[in-house]
């Protein structure tokens, strides 16, 4: 495999495809539009707060191979925490009632048998609703799929609208099978959650970015590729701000950039090139602590809880700052910012003080409210049907990033696994061509 590599995209696919090629003595160039790398998944000093806070939240799985072998690569496997078991605790902010659900680490699930371990009031018939996802069909919806009861409002909704940050109404049980089939249907051993100790730069961008200089890739931030240069079936040029980086006959590149942002550039230029283009929003809220506070139980050993029956889905404790993380966040675009973060401080205290040494205070703390409009695409049926694969019309042209057509929804592990996808594309022409000199 020879020429250069021009990755387009800064984010997790473009880093991802970036360390994966690094060191096979072919040049690289990552282009990021951005004053730093990491796309949705990365931190900052928020000057408000006066302390480092990650854009989001994201809860990994032990099953997500893409995101672990990125992380071996660049040397930061062990940047990661949590509590080294498949242990998930919940609270319903209807009823106060609390638990957590503690999965068996085999296959089998024994768990199930167990009301202490399970979501309390479920009916083991309920358990159909799991099967039906995991056979759905390309059409179907999380709400076709779900049967009445505690199981599916106290865990399985709860789990799809944060898996394809989407409604069940209208989000795609097959995508959210997937999630499933590689995740609770291979046991707990398959579910142990973590996440980043420090934050998401720290675990996922600068170790990369390290790795990279190391291996002598180069990175250019600040750099947004304008337009793409197209002539006889194959990308001819990049056109940045200030230059035209020409693209060689044996160069290939690699556009790892958002939906709406390949979609602009590629526009008439590739033969049958679509994209997904409804979008959902995530809102994270950032609450600044006076000191850490100090979790008990469950809640001390995951450092997050899961919560039920409000605007809160995910919280946080991540030394003095608790995050909150709403998933499908568009149902409250047109809700005040300091009204809604009032809101979820209340369901924070409600959600947290029986598991502090301690009670949060009454008053709100300083926080921040940090809303991407269109942090995915809407995981449906109509817009997985848009996902493109790796691979386009243009012979030296392929495509990364989690609105890609990896199987899964827009996700840390099928963002990676696209960058992955596309260098094992390049080798396998590279070996093609040689195979045929």
């Amino acid at each position: 495999m020879t020429g250069h590599v021009h990755i387009v995209g800064g984010g997790l696919a473009g880093l991802s495809a970036a360390v994966e090629l690094a060191g096979s003595g072919v040049r690289i160039t990552v282009y990021e539009a951005g004053p730093a790398c990491g796309g949705r998944a990365r931190s900052y000093e928020d000057r408000h707060l006066g302390c480092r806070i990650d854009n989001g939240n994201h809860l990994l799985l032990s099953a997500n191979d893409a995101v672990f072998r990125y992380l071996g690569l660049i040397g930061a496997e062990r940047s990661l925490t949590g509590p080294g078991r498949p242990i998930f605790p919940f609270v319903d902010l209807g009823d106060r009632s609390r638990w957590t659900l503690d999965l068996s680490r085999g296959r089998l699930p024994f768990w199930l048998l167990s009301k202490r371990r399970r979501v309390p009031g479920m009916r083991l018939s309920e358990i159909r609703g799991l099967t039906r996802l995991t056979r759905a069909g390309p059409e179907e919806t999380v709400a076709d799929c779900l049967l009445p009861g505690m199981l599916a409002s106290r865990l399985l909704a709860p789990f799809a609208v944060s898996a394809l940050n989407t409604p069940c109404d209208t989000g795609s049980a097959a995508l959210l099978g997937a999630v499933v089939r590689e995740s609770l249907a291979k046991g707990g051993r398959a579910c142990i959650p973590c996440f980043p100790e420090v934050g998401l730069s720290e675990s996922f961008v600068d170790p990369a970015l390290a790795h990279l200089s190391i291996l002598k890739a180069e990175v250019e931030t600040g750099c947004r590729v304008a337009a793409v240069e197209v002539a006889d079936g194959r990308v001819t040029g990049l056109r940045l701000p200030d230059r035209l980086v020409a693209v060689g006959p044996d160069d290939t590149v690699i556009l790892a950039v958002p939906a709406p942002v390949a979609a602009g550039l590629l526009a008439g230029k590739v033969p049958g090139f679509t994209a997904p283009d409804a979008f959902e929003s995530i809102l994270n809220v950032h609450f600044r602590m006076p000191v850490p506070p100090s979790a008990l139980g469950a809640l001390g050993q995951a450092r997050f809880i899961g919560v039920v029956g409000g605007i809160s889905e995910w919280v946080f404790v991540k030394g003095d700052v608790l995050s909150v993380t709403v998933s499908a966040a568009n149902r409250y675009a047109d809700r005040d910012p300091d009204t809604l973060a009032a809101t979820i401080w209340d369901e924070v205290r409600t959600a947290l003080d029986p598991a502090l040494a301690s009670p949060l205070p009454v008053a709100m703390p300083p926080m921040r409210v940090v809303r991407e409009k269109r942090a995915t695409f809407a995981a449906t049926p109509a817009q997985e049907r848009l996902r493109p694969g790796c691979e386009t019309a243009l012979g030296n042209l392929l495509l990364a990033g989690d609105w890609t057509a990896t199987g899964l929804p827009a996700t840390i592990e099928g963002a990676m696994r696209s960058g992955a996808t596309a260098i094992r594309v390049l080798r396998a022409r590279g070996r093609s061509a040689r195979a045929t000199g």
